[in-house]
């Protein structure tokens, strides 16, 4: 199941072929999902063995490999300690965010992070080998994939626009990082 979400995570489209017609729709999406910390869910009396946990929580990420750009841990105890955040605050913080990458992204096809192609993020946005040395790091031990650090550096880009900065820095490339490996706090 979790397999038939590749193509359209990919490409931005679904296509859909019936009699030797295919038919094309916009797909351009963000997966959100959720999964419990172990197969039981961590129910009282968890009897989960380590490698079954490991074995449950690596299942998405095998299935959708490097398609999964941000993994968070969360625990029921820090959802009920978080702070509530106002949801215009978000709301204003990501139109301003929209707005930089809109205004750096002026004279191209483009007009956000995630739809800039990975060559041309490559040749035109790299965040500098001296801030990327952390994502570099990674490759180097088979942490991420070559696709997993175009992730990285889209999403190290959105964070320096959330943050109101021109360019990512380390701060921004670590962060991105430890949120697509999932150790991110």
């Amino acid at each position: 199941m979790l397999t038939a979400l590749r193509q359209p995570l990919a490409s931005g489209h679904v296509a859909i072929t019936r009699s030797g017609v295919i038919t094309r729709f916009p797909a351009r999406f963000t997966l959100i999902a959720a999964t419990a910390p172990c197969p039981c869910a961590a129910g009282a009396g968890c009897q989960c063995t380590p490698l079954q946990t490991r074995r449950y929580r690596a299942r998405p990420g095998s299935e959708l490999g490097s398609y999964i750009a941000i993994r968070i841990p969360v625990s029921a105890q820090v959802t009920r300690c978080r702070r509530r955040a106002e949801p215009e605050v978000w709301a204003a913080q990501v139109a301003d965010s929209r707005d930089r990458a809109r205004y750096r992204l002026r004279g191209t096809p483009w007009h956000l992070n995630a739809e800039i192609p990975g060559s041309e993020l490559a040749r035109s946005w790299h965040p500098g080998p001296e801030v990327f040395a952390a994502v570099a790091r990674a490759v180097d031990l088979g942490q991420i994939s070559s696709r997993a650090v175009m992730q990285v550096a889209r999403l190290a880009w959105t964070l320096a626009d959330l943050a109101g900065k021109t360019r990512p820095g380390t701060a921004e490339c670590a962060q991105a990082l430890a949120f697509h490996l999932g150790t991110a706090s």
